[in-house]
Formats: C-alpha cells, structure tokens, sequence
C-alpha cells in the first residue's frame, strides 16, 4: 500500500489501479531516497507530473510545501485515481487534472504554463525521457531553477541526444534494482560537469 511519507497529509495511504502494470507506481524505498534529496527544495515549487500514474509523486510534493501541481495522464482511469488520492490527503484544491497524451499536452502549455519541479516517470518501454526534456525546454516551461526528477529502467535517459544531455547538469544518479533516478538540473554556460553517482 502506498501512502504519503510526510508533511501535512503524512501517512495517508493512496489508491493504486489494479495492476501494476497500468501504473507501475514507485517504490516506497525509492519515493524515499528522492524526496530526501530535495527535502528543502519542494516548498513553494509549481509541480508538473507529466505521467501521473496513481499521483504520488505529486501529492508527495505538495504535503511537503509545494504550491501547485498538474497531473497529466493519457488514462482517464489513472486520472480518476489521482482524484480519489489528492481527495483524500485532502490536498486537491492546489491540483489541477487532464486527460492527455504527453506530446499534446506539451505542445499545448507552450507559452501558458511555468513549472519548476517536474517527475518524469513514463512507461520504461516508452523511452519518453528525452523527447519531454527537449519538449520541455523548446516549449520555455521550466523556470531556471527547475528541478526535474527523471525515473526509468535505463541508465541513459538521453538515449545519446549528446546535444540534449548537454543542456543540463546532472546532479544525482542512482540505481535501485532495475530502476534508474535521475536527479537534473538546467546547466548555465559556465557550469562544469560534475556528476555524483551513488546511493540517494
């Protein structure tokens, strides 16, 4: 069962669909490690979960401080899921829903929408990583301080886009069994590469 870690809807237990593979919702331990690497940097952020799932990861934000978040997902079931969630840690009056495929809903937001704390956690067959980075960035809806939260089953979620990687400082890797966390940042031109590989 999942269920919120901390903050104000600490210890509410969430919804799930029935089969993991419709959701694949992340691991407690997982949840965990990367919610503890951006401890102090949830409060006030404006949250894009761009593969919502069971909502998670976004409700998780906003326990911890977030100010908003906007869950897309292209299963009206799922959505109807993150209702339910976000009705019962009571937190859905900072939470906006749609129905949509990634692509639309990127290509749609381009010049009305600004985010700065974006969970990237697509279907692993999808290899969807790199194409919403880029529509992300082409469509100028992160703030600079954006932190994006990449999980997948593969190490390279660039899929060798060099010029993509390039655009961003990567500030956290590590691997948990077959699955990837990414912690990312935007690179400023004078930045150097330094990437800290291990544990979260």
């Amino acid at each position: 069962m999942m269920r919120i870690i901390t903050g104000s809807a600490r210890g509410v237990r969430l919804e799930t669909l029935e089969g993991e593979e419709i959701t694949r919702p992340t691991a407690e331990r997982v949840k965990e490690a990367i919610f503890s690497a951006i401890q102090f940097e949830t409060e006030g952020r404006r949250v894009l979960d761009l593969f919502g799932g069971s909502g998670q990861m976004g409700l998780e934000a906003l326990s911890r401080g977030a100010s908003a978040c906007m869950f897309i997902d292209s299963s009206e079931e799922a959505i109807a899921l993150i209702k339910r969630n976000a009705q019962k840690t009571r937190l859905s009056d900072r939470c906006r829903y749609l129905v949509s495929d990634y692509r639309n809903y990127l290509r749609k937001a381009r010049g009305r929408e600004k985010f700065d704390l974006v969970f990237l956690d697509p279907p692993y067959a999808m290899h969807a990583h790199a194409e919403a980075l880029r529509r992300l960035l082409d469509g100028d809806l992160v703030e600079p301080d954006c932190l994006f939260i990449c999980e997948s089953g593969e190490p390279d979620i660039f899929e060798g886009h060099e010029e993509l990687a390039a655009r961003f400082e990567t500030r956290k890797t590590a691997r948990y069994t077959h699955t990837y966390i990414h912690i990312l940042t935007l690179r400023e031109d004078d930045d150097e590469n330094g990437t800290d590989q291990r544990e979260l």
